[in-house]
């Protein structure tokens, strides 16, 4: 495409006659149009736009459903797992504290995976609310104040030591057995009923049993398994002294 630039041919040539107009130059720029035929060797053209420079660009697709998946820039990661959020752990992790008996891969618990715990303490608290206890405060101060208290704990008792997060991480994904006795409240008053303790006792020997044996296969402390479960049975048993009362 041809476009015209006025200049004084005066000042450009240094020439001293003198003219009455100004002359024209003609430049010739790249066509964008010509330059989509060379995409061909890097992507398809729907995938790739000519500047104003003739340069291929990738196309960035512009919606919010592309910030969780990878229809972004390339080669960028998706949102979720920019947050460290790992629905496979997540899954792998609550599949172990469900069935506490089969051997843990330890591999799942070098991460400190917030995202479970976090929605299990959400679900717990949601469960209280709709019976009529507003605990939200409760839980979190029982549970920040007894991990910190478990980390102190448990890095005087190991030789490697154990980050407060993967403590946290942890704790909370054991606390899944108080969330299903909170959900038995929903149907049930568990203060009046003959076997509430009975009901209470075994979420907190599945808790303590989950979370212990994660504990000493992390750690290495398999001969301090009851030193270990000591603190955490106190810990899951203050929850369900929230969700009972």
């Amino acid at each position: 495409m041809a476009h015209s630039v006025l200049f004084d041919q005066n000042q450009l040539y240094g020439n001293s006659a003198p003219t009455d107009g100004l002359e024209f130059y003609q430049t010739q720029y790249a066509d964008p149009s010509s330059s989509a035929s060379g995409v061909g060797a890097s992507g398809s053209a729907d995938e790739f736009y000519t500047s104003s420079y003739g340069t291929a660009m990738p196309i960035v697709e512009r919606s919010w459903l592309a910030a969780f998946g990878t229809g972004g820039f390339p080669n960028e990661p998706p949102l979720l797992e920019e947050l460290g959020i790992n629905f496979q752990h997540i899954k792998s992790k609550t599949l172990a504290v469900l069935n506490p008996f089969k051997p843990l891969d330890t591999e799942i618990y070098d991460d400190s995976d917030m995202a479970g715990p976090l929605l299990f303490i959400l679900v717990l608290g949601t469960f209280l609310l709709l019976s009529g206890k507003s605990q939200f405060g409760y839980i979190y101060g029982v549970g920040l104040m007894g991990t910190l208290g478990i980390w102190t704990i448990l890095n005087l008792m190991s030789r490697s030591g154990i980050e407060v997060m993967r403590t946290a991480s942890i704790l909370g994904y054991c606390l899944l057995p108080i969330v299903f006795l909170g959900g038995i409240g929903l149907a049930t008053d568990l203060k009046t009923t003959q076997l509430g303790a009975l009901a209470a006792a075994l979420p907190i020997a599945w808790c303590t049993y989950s979370s212990a044996t994660m504990f000493v296969t992390v750690l290495s402390m398999s001969e301090q398994r009851l030193l270990v479960a000591y603190p955490v049975c106190l810990f899951y048993t203050s929850f369900a002294l929230l969700t009972v009362f």
